[in-house]
């Protein structure tokens, strides 16, 4: 291999290092947030509130979209994360109505 070539290996080989650490973090904090979301929805069943809260929904996908816009993630990308989240857990939430 040429030298380029070699760096560019090692090069892949750090990104791919850092992604690797970063979905590790990425799948620890979706667990962290499910256990505070399953604790709502538990909440919310023992006090007969509804499972979804849209106002609430709505100022998340807003407050999310600027944090992509800052932190340069397509915002696009960002809400459609977002929702497919509230979906899982207003599932959730609904779960614990039953």
């Amino acid at each position: 291999m040429t030298d380029a070539v070699t760096r560019a290996a090692e090069v892949l080989k750090d990104h791919r290092s850092s992604i690797d650490r970063l979905d590790a973090i990425l799948v620890y904090t979706l667990g962290e947030r499910f256990k505070h979301t399953r604790a709502v929805g538990k909440l919310k069943a023992e006090h007969d509130l509804p499972p979804s809260d849209p106002t609430r929904e709505a100022s998340q996908i807003e407050r999310l979209e600027q944090l992509a816009r800052d932190s340069d993630l397509d915002p696009e990308f960002a809400k459609a994360f977002l929702n497919f989240i509230i979906a899982e857990v207003i599932k959730h939430h609904e779960k614990h109505q039953e």
